[in-house]
């Protein structure tokens, strides 16, 4: 086995919760001394940093949501002095006022350790080319792939995002062994190949891949495909950014959590309670170690539920959680039935015939909601065998088209597998 820090990734669970007990003690105290806005939540609650004491107290504090973090754009939860911060990173803003990440030289550092532990989880050893396919701008993806890749020793071909014929190109040049991107990305690479007709990528072995919710069924068409490894990193813009909360190992048995560094809890959606291991709920972060904008019992809205809590086969110690099934506000409910996206995408994956690219179309004709899958597929599938395999697996019979390959549109970035219509449009 191989590991970054290797006495930090195999700790003994009392050891964990020691360091996890120490670490909450002192977060509550220095957002508390160094923060107005948490100093006022705290207040508000009743909660000051001594009635801390062990992680159990957690449930004691506040919660800080998205619309909390965008309320204070931009540093309203900042815990340091302006002039000390050294980078910064945003959420896309897509549903209103973007979220601020603001990092010190701690939360760099900090960064890159968590990154580095995935890439040498993964198999990634110093001196490997890796080539980092997320756009290097304000979204972290290829800023965080970069850190993580410059702490862990390897051959960085920094190409950002888009002009998939030049990354293959480039693959092949440099005989790139690693290849990080979002999910959609190791589709769009497979088509590329394909229109190409001239072989595979022999040379790739690992895959990072994150950003989008990763069906099993994904998981294997990326696999088969391009002939490697992949591996699903997780991470988002108010944790630190990409991989800060960890990755799956080569077990393939859940998503290692970096539990030095975060607290985890998996809470009831409703009652905001703590759900039994193997439930499914609402994924909730502490960070432990971040300086600038520290986030305490955040509310991700991502649906997990904690697969085990013992050593895994590969040595590490920290917890394990299910992958993201999806987000709270991204579940649809058509005709009474609630489902996910990813679920639909799990699905369509299960027909032989069935491409990897498509779309969920939700109608809304004077508040009456419909929806409609539409899907590229070989000419061996119709729409009727994509309509009766939805309604045994999710309960509902979608309307749709099948459309040749290339019939839909791409994104180079995070593609956009959900679109809204009404009346009118």
């Amino acid at each position: 086995m191989h590991y970054h820090q290797p006495e930090l990734e195999t700790m003994s669970r009392d050891e964990l919760e020691k360091t996890q007990a120490e670490r909450l003690r002192a977060i509550v105290r220095y957002v508390y001394d160094n923060n107005a806005a948490y100093r006022e939540r705290f207040r508000a609650a009743n909660v000051e940093p001594g009635d801390i004491r062990d992680v159990s107290d957690i449930v004691k504090l506040p919660v800080i949501s998205k619309e909390d973090l965008r309320l204070s754009y931009p540093d309203g939860f900042l815990c340091v002095d302006r002039s000390t911060i050294r980078e910064m990173h945003m959420s896309s803003g897509s549903t209103g006022t973007p979220i601020a990440m603001l990092y010190n030289q701690a939360d760099l550092d900090q960064w890159a350790d968590c990154m580095a532990r995935c890439y040498v989880m993964a198999g990634c050893r110093a001196g490997d080319p890796i080539q980092i396919t997320p756009s290097f701008g304000l979204f972290n993806g290829g800023f965080g792939m970069y850190h993580g890749a410059r702490r862990a020793g390897l051959f960085i071909i920094p190409t950002g995002a888009g002009n998939t014929a030049r990354q293959i190109k480039l693959v092949r040049d440099f005989q790139t062994r690693i290849f990080t991107g979002v999910v959609s990305y190791g589709i769009r690479v497979l088509e590329e190949l394909a229109s190409q007709g001239n072989g595979g990528l022999p040379s790739l072995k690992i895959g990072i891949f994150g950003a989008e919710t990763f069906s099993d069924s994904m998981r294997k068409t990326i696999e088969d495909g391009l002939r490697l490894e992949p591996f699903d990193i997780y991470g988002m813009t108010e944790t630190g950014g990409v991989g800060t909360l960890g990755q799956d190992c080569p077990d393939h048995s859940g998503l290692h959590v970096w539990e030095d560094h975060y607290i985890v809890e998996v809470l009831d959606r409703e009652t905001r309670e703590p759900v039994p291991d193997g439930q499914p709920g609402e994924l909730y972060i502490t960070s432990l170690t971040r300086q600038a904008v520290p986030v305490i019992r955040f509310r991700t809205g991502d649906i997990t539920r904690v697969l085990s809590r013992q050593r895994c086969a590969c040595g590490r110690s920290h917890i394990r959680l299910a992958k993201i099934t999806g987000r709270v506000d991204d579940m649809l409910i058509i005709k009474g039935i609630n489902f996910f996206p990813s679920q639909v995408e799990q699905a369509l994956m299960e027909i032989p015939g069935v491409l990897p690219n498509y779309q969920i179309i939700i109608e809304d004709r004077q508040g009456v909601k419909d929806v409609r899958v539409n899907v590229e597929a070989d000419g061996s599938v119709t729409g009727f065998t994509v309509e009766k395999h939805l309604k045994e697996r999710l309960g509902f019979s979608p309307k749709g088209d099948v459309f040749p390959a290339g019939g839909l549109p791409r994104q180079e970035g995070k593609a956009v597998r959900v679109f809204y219509e009404t009346a009118g449009e």
